[in-house]
């Protein structure tokens, strides 16, 4: 059962943020994380990931106008703040069988990442600079 992170009751279903259970096989040998085109709520376009990030650093900063986001954290943990314009929400992500399904219209900044953090992003869409909102107050004007 996906567990919903509805930052608004005014919000509809596509712009709800929730977690996904990523399925996994575990044996003695270790844990196998299995992600296939049922797991994820697009098509994967792109698929990047961010390490080495300082504990004092952030990343995102921006919304997308036509990209999806599954947002997975293989490991240690760090902190998504998700932003609707109106309410912001924070969600911890330090399992790597669970991914944050980010939708459309929805800012958000990643932050407080443990040492040795691995943050693995899959996208709907291929890079496309034109489709980026990078800055906060054009993202307010964006979704009012």
């Amino acid at each position: 059962m996906a567990k919903y992170f509805k930052l608004d009751d005014n919000m509809n279903s596509k712009k709800e943020a929730y977690i996904i259970d990523i399925p996994k096989v575990h044996d003695e040998r270790g844990s196998l994380g299995v992600v296939e085109k049922e797991v994820i709520p697009f098509g994967i376009k792109r698929i990047y990931y961010l390490y080495d990030v300082p504990s004092d650093s952030f990343r995102g900063g921006h919304a997308h106008k036509e990209q999806q986001s599954v947002i997975i954290a293989l490991s240690g943990s760090f902190e998504i703040v998700l932003d609707n314009g109106l309410i912001k929400k924070r969600i911890l992500l330090n399992k790597p069988n669970q991914g944050l399904y980010v939708p459309i219209e929805m800012w958000r900044e990643i932050e407080n990442f443990s040492s040795g953090s691995v943050c693995l992003v899959l996208a709907s869409t291929e890079f496309d600079e034109s489709e980026y909102i990078r800055d906060y107050d054009d993202f307010l004007s964006f979704v009012r």
